[in-house]
């Protein structure tokens, strides 16, 4: 998106501290690395960092101009400079002022596990019949957010948004500057409890996306009592769930899914009830904007694992399930039920520590050893890595070792685990356990 300066002051109510040269189009860059010309720079602030400290180095790299929060700061040798009381407030409301002028359907998507899927989904199917633009992966934040409606084609005509959020308040700052015409609640659980204190507060934080949803927009929601007691939004809302009388012939297998909703069968080719939960949320965004059921259902059969959600590979003999990219409770035992009912042959769990679970986090991993043991785990052998992990081991009735890194476990699995094995790997992100896939493979 290119700005006039005319735009750029009345759009961020910014004060001119100095023009010298407002002429042409701009556009904006939060990155003093990635400069030319036609830029200007708009300095972030961040807990450990702070973008003015590198206005000097983005009008050495020829930025025309630069906005800035703090009134006393010396000028320098740019053509404008704009004061802002927020520079991050002036980079939603550019963003927001971009997307009102190309006008998109904006699907806004937010859960406490799923959303990404979710968004993979909604994109594959929403591009049946209508050019898109989602975020890319990690753009779930206000930075991202701004980065991703500013990057929208100028055709697009319906936008996906991924909605994360660290706390209370945050998803409604998302939803106040991207208006959604339809939001998603894909399920609110124990993720980042260690910071919002509850699951009643995780709820709250998960519903704020519906704060700015149009009123006459569309709320799909999982269907459970917490989201039900906590959801405020007056226009109209479906509850979804996999107890629907919508929801019939259910088959589950290695690499697949099939199912009938709502009279029309669809198929997926990826297995699990957690994405078939995912997948009606998508259905009935697809019904809103008017694709017909066939073509959603080639959507969604269209629709292909990202990279370390259940993203499969024969590596060293073994079936590879990297289902790594994070864990939770809730996503942890939607990934370990699928895994065990939908798997034949030898199977071996790789679990690693979930994290940001707050001071019951021991009792989190205890309570997924128990529920494994609710499982035929004849054939099931555990194998986990971490501080926190090792409870789940401690509950669990099979077959277990425990390691503190990826190496030793990767060295194990090697000299232990039988070639025909199939693995699933699941653990918050920071355990990094594409280093223990990477020593099998280059074994």
């Amino acid at each position: 998106m290119k700005f006039t300066f005319e735009d750029l002051v009345k759009v961020t109510d910014a004060v001119v501290l100095q023009c010298q040269n407002s002429s042409g189009l701009f556009t904006i860059s939060t990155d003093s690395r990635n400069i030319d010309s036609n830029n200007v720079y708009l300095p972030l602030k961040g807990e450990k960092f702070d973008g003015h400290n590198f206005i000097k180095d983005a009008l050495e790299k020829g930025a025309r101009g630069y906005f800035t929060s703090d009134k006393n700061i010396k000028l320098g040798d740019a053509k404008f400079v704009l004061y802002v009381e927020n520079t991050l407030e002036a980079y939603l409301k550019l963003a927001l002022f971009y997307k009102e002028k190309i006008k998109p359907i904006t699907i806004a998507i937010t859960g406490s596990s799923g959303k990404t899927t979710t968004k993979e989904m909604m994109a594959s199917v929403m591009a049946q019949d209508y050019k898109i633009h989602k975020s890319p992966l990690n753009h779930n934040n206000e930075v991202g957010l701004c980065q991703t409606m500013l990057s929208m084609p100028e055709d697009t005509e319906i936008l996906i948004l991924e909605m994360g959020m660290r706390g209370l308040g945050e998803i409604e700052l998302l939803s106040k500057f991207s208006k959604p015409d339809i939001a998603v609640i894909a399920n609110t659980g124990t993720a980042h409890i260690g910071r919002l204190g509850s699951e009643k507060n995780i709820a709250k934080a998960k519903c704020e996306i519906s704060k700015y949803l149009h009123p006459e927009g569309l709320l799909i929601a999982h269907d459970t009592d917490l989201i039900r007691k906590t959801n405020e939004y007056k226009g109209k809302t479906l509850y979804v769930g996999l107890d629907s009388t919508d929801l019939k012939d259910i088959k589950l297998y290695s690499n697949s899914s099939e199912f009938s909703y709502k009279g029309h069968d669809y198929k997926l080719n990826v297995e699990g009830m957690h994405n078939i939960q995912n997948s009606l949320f998508v259905i009935n965004a697809g019904l809103k904007v008017g694709i017909s059921p066939e073509d959603i259902a080639k959507g969604l059969e269209q629709y292909k694992p990202i990279e370390k959600r259940w993203e499969v590979s024969d590596i060293a003999g073994y079936k590879i399930i990297n289902d790594s990219y994070n864990s939770n409770p809730e996503s942890l035992k939607a990934a370990v039920s699928t895994f065990i009912s939908t798997q034949s042959g030898p199977k071996l769990l790789v679990l690693g520590d979930m994290l940001e679970l707050g001071k019951n986090e021991k009792n989190y991993h205890k309570e997924i050893g128990e529920f494994l043991n609710g499982f035929d785990t004849q054939n099931v052998r555990l194998l986990t890595v971490g501080d926190l992990a090792k409870y789940i081991a401690k509950t669990y009735k099979g077959e277990s070792v425990q390691f503190k890194e990826n190496h030793d476990a990767a060295k194990y699995i090697l000299e232990n685990i039988s070639a025909g094995t199939t693995m699933l790997f699941k653990a918050s992100r920071s355990m990094k356990f594409e280093d223990i896939i990477k020593e099998l493979d280059n074994q």
